[in-house]
């Protein structure tokens, strides 16, 4: 039986980009997450990165429980470090979506083999920019909310 991740009642999804926020946000519109956005502070992703500034915004209140931070984000080595009277407080899950989220829309063009082929050169954002003709890629929020427009069709398909 697989472990199943244990969140806390409280819950802080931080996202490092706009194309991760969208893809999280169309996720939690479609139910396809563990937590719900009602679960989630404020009710909404989070773009505070620096460990300062969402300890000065969140953690300054009082909560009956820990929090859980998922963070989404492209590197693995981004530090998280919260102050020291902070740290029983929360508990981070990080997921990082090396080397790109980008590598979705790869992945769901059939592209996978032809971005390996040129990989060395490109970043999996600037190779869609390049080589996918129908999509217009600028990394921006709303490209990526017209591409997944909606899970069923992109993000939950089954091959």
């Amino acid at each position: 039986m697989k472990n199943k991740l244990k969140l806390s009642k409280y819950i802080a999804c931080i996202c490092e980009g706009g194309a991760e926020t969208a893809i999280m946000d169309i996720l939690l519109s479609h139910d396809l997450l563990i937590f719900s956005k009602e679960d989630l502070l404020e009710e909404e992703i989070l773009r505070c990165r620096k460990a300062a500034d969402f300890e000065k915004q969140y953690l300054k209140k009082q909560f009956d429980s820990k929090i859980s931070v998922i963070r989404v984000l492209d590197r693995d080595n981004e530090n998280f470090n919260v102050s020291k009277p902070y740290k029983e407080k929360i508990e981070i899950v990080n997921i990082v979506t090396s080397p790109e989220i980008e590598m979705l829309i790869i992945c769901n063009e059939n592209m996978y083999e032809e971005y390996c082929k040129v990989k060395s050169n490109l970043t999996p954002s600037n190779f869609c920019k390049q080589y996918i003709s129908n999509l217009k890629y600028n990394k921006k929020m709303d490209d990526i909310y017209d591409y997944f427009d909606t899970p069923e069709k992109k993000i939950g398909k089954s091959n």
